[in-house]
């Protein structure tokens, strides 16, 4: 595969089950920098450590896995490099992890904003897009799909670039700056 250069930051959103994390798996690999994996699920039951499996599987044995279900921040700060690119799958997770352990969400974020902001190497994040089907019926899970939403438009915003992946199919909403 060809080396294609990374942004400092992208972000890849989708629906379950929609390919977003094949599409951030061959970002990383086409960078041409050692591959590392921040994989935020835990597997709280069988069918979730299946999932797992079958991404670790997918991924194969040159990707460097970190696994951490809570200090997100942190642990990017630790891993990034110039040498390699991390992906960071999934926010949602991660966000679902603070959640039911109590954490403070804005504070949280507000972490996660600024630790990006001192990565030293690029990080594609992949995160589910929750904010396009019905309000949902409880207050917790509005409070999920509220925060997904805020935290998605200041990535945006943070981002060099942002893919929607739909079907399998990417569509890029924020290019890349052209390099002159």
């Amino acid at each position: 595969m060809a080396e294609a250069p990374l942004p400092r930051l992208t972000l890849v959103l989708g629906g379950a089950r929609s390919g977003k994390s094949r599409h951030a798996e061959a970002l990383v690999e086409s960078s041409g920098l050692a591959c590392h994996y921040l994989a935020t699920g835990t597997s709280g039951d069988a069918e979730m450590a299946a999932r797992i499996e079958a991404h670790r599987a997918r991924r194969g044995s040159h990707w460097v896995l970190h696994e951490e279900p809570l200090a997100l921040a942190a642990t990017l700060e630790a891993t990034t490099a110039p040498d390699r690119a991390v992906l960071v799958d999934c926010l949602t997770l991660w966000l679902t992890n603070l959640m039911v352990a109590a954490h403070d969400l804005d504070a949280a974020t507000t972490d996660l904003l600024a630790g990006l902001e001192r990565t030293r190497g690029p990080v594609v994040l992949v995160s589910n897009e929750v904010g396009q089907g019905v309000v949902p019926m409880n207050a917790m899970a509005r409070r999920f799909v509220d925060h997904t939403g805020a935290l998605h438009q200041r990535l945006a915003g943070l981002a060099d670039r942002v893919d929607l992946v739909t079907a399998g199919l990417p569509l890029t909403l924020k290019p890349p700056p052209t390099s002159r």
